[in-house]
């Protein structure tokens, strides 16, 4: 499961290969590195940023207080923090709106589809703040802002209430989103992003287990106080990653480059990037396949016991938290990246025929099991392939000084997924059967296929580095 897996639930939720050199994009984060382990342009472990800068106000020989700063540690540590909490939430949230707030099932969601379409506007707004005020101290606001909304949850008694919540929660969690992954761009070689962020996935997925089984124990005790303390729990969590975050160096805000457009809209025009951000919403379509379609197709269609369901998802989650960093090594630049994406869109279409062929007749309820494992096999390694690709696309395609404001933009298709996902795949697989699976299946397929042409696309349109020519994929790099 993945971030964006956050869509099919209330509040959805963000190397082997040695890199120039000969380094190994793990030791980034050894916090005893010798000047030759150092990656190209920096330290990560010891409070330096890219490029050798130190951080605001320190001066050079002095430690400032606290422990020592390891930046991809910080992050991964934040990331934990709050994914407990969200994972708890996660399960607890709907009987929590419905059973004890009060609220509709229609009410909760109608209040989500408005807070998110908000939040995927502000996204990008929230990420070109943080453009100009400084990633870290924007990503510090937004946990605040996050833990803020969902301790307002434990407030609400009504649906005008529930609104305003939820979207200060869609938006907060949008700009979050943007701004820590300008954060880690700020902080992170670019050579070292994707393997870190495959940890931070992995760490992520097994956040969200713990969190599961402390919702799971407020399930059992269906108590309103069990539930409000899973609401504490989430509101905490994002203090607590909050305080992470301000522990980190700070990188210098970067001066807009004269030329490119209104500051705030400069992505809109950068076709390519758009296409490359369209493309990559549809691929994320395949986020509530696994909590949503899957359930109900195996309930209507397949002679699986309901059990299935959830081994289902713990095959999907232990797969992610074990394997996402090694299915990211072989990402390290453009072309591998459109490479991974093109390879996870054929593997999403062999899950989807694979899913279909559950609902042959005569199929048993032993059968119909062994081959939803092998169609959710192969959907976790698409969905672990798929995004790899995407981070160092989204990253490796953005300006320097607008990674905010294009991060904003690029998960955008995060929250469409989180509104229209649902009803896409619900409509082609509930109510197409087999042929529903096959199209959704080549509609992955061929926005995977166009990604690699639109990476191209968007290469050509980026400046070349100064200096001599680097070593590179066909597709370039920014």
């Amino acid at each position: 499961m993945d971030q964006g897996e956050r869509a099919t639930r209330p509040y959805g939720r963000v190397h082997g290969e040695p890199l120039p050199g000969g380094h190994h994009p793990d030791d980034h984060l050894c916090d005893d590195q010798s000047p030759d382990d150092q990656p190209p342009g920096g330290h990560l472990c010891d409070g330096h940023l890219p490029g050798g800068h130190l951080p605001d106000d320190q001066p050079p020989g002095v430690d400032l207080p606290g422990p020592p700063r390891s930046p991809p540690r910080t992050l991964l540590l934040a990331q934990l923090c709050n994914s407990v909490g969200d994972g708890a939430f996660y399960v607890t949230s709907a009987l929590y709106f419905t059973g004890v707030v009060g609220l509709s099932a229609g009410q909760v969601g109608a209040g989500l589809a408005v807070a998110w379409a908000v939040g995927s506007t502000a996204g990008v707004a929230l990420g070109t703040l943080a453009d100009r005020r400084g990633p870290r101290g924007t990503s510090v606001l937004l946990a605040l802002v996050t833990a803020a909304a969902v301790a307002a949850f434990l407030l609400i008694g009504s649906f005008p209430a529930f609104l305003a919540a939820a979207t200060l929660y869609a938006s907060a969690q949008s700009g979050l989103a943007a701004a820590r992954q300008a954060l880690l761009a700020g902080l992170v070689a670019p050579e070292a992003r994707t393997a870190v962020l495959a940890r931070l996935q992995a760490v992520l997925n097994a956040g969200l287990a713990v969190g599961a089984a402390l919702g799971g124990l407020a399930l059992y005790a269906g108590t309103r106080g069990a539930y409000l303390a899973v609401l504490a729990l989430d509101a905490g969590g994002f203090l607590l990653c909050a305080l992470l975050l301000g522990r980190l160096p700070a990188p210098a805000p970067l001066p807009a480059v004269p030329g490119r457009g209104g500051s705030g809209t400069a992505v809109l025009r950068d076709r390519p990037y758009v296409v490359l951000a369209l493309l990559n919403a549809l691929l994320l379509l395949r986020m509530p396949v696994l909590s949503l379609a899957l359930p109900l197709w195996i309930a209507q269609r397949t002679a699986a016991p309901g059990w299935t369901v959830s081994a289902l998802f713990v095959l999907n989650t232990t797969a992610v938290t074990l394997f996402q960093v090694r299915a990211a090594r072989s990402v390290t630049d453009l072309d591998s990246a459109a490479g991974a994406v093109r390879g996870a869109g054929a593997v999403l279409f062999a899950a989807c025929a694979v899913f279909a062929a559950t609902a042959l007749p005569g199929l048993g309820a032993g059968t119909a099991v062994t081959v939803l494992v092998l169609g959710s096999v192969l959907l976790v390694v698409a969905e672990m392939r798929h995004s790899a690709g995407a981070w160092q696309l989204g990253l490796g395609l953005a300006p320097a000084d607008r990674v905010g404001q294009y991060q904003g933009f690029y998960g955008a298709g995060v929250p469409v997924a989180r509104t229209l996902g649902p009803l896409v795949v619900t409509t082609l697989l509930v109510g197409g059967g087999p042929a529903g699976w096959l199209l959704l299946g080549g509609v992955f397929a061929l926005a995977a296929a166009a990604t690699g042409p639109a990476v191209r696309w968007a290469a050509r349109t980026r400046p070349r580095p100064e200096g001599p020519p680097a070593v590179s994929s066909a597709a370039g790099r920014p």
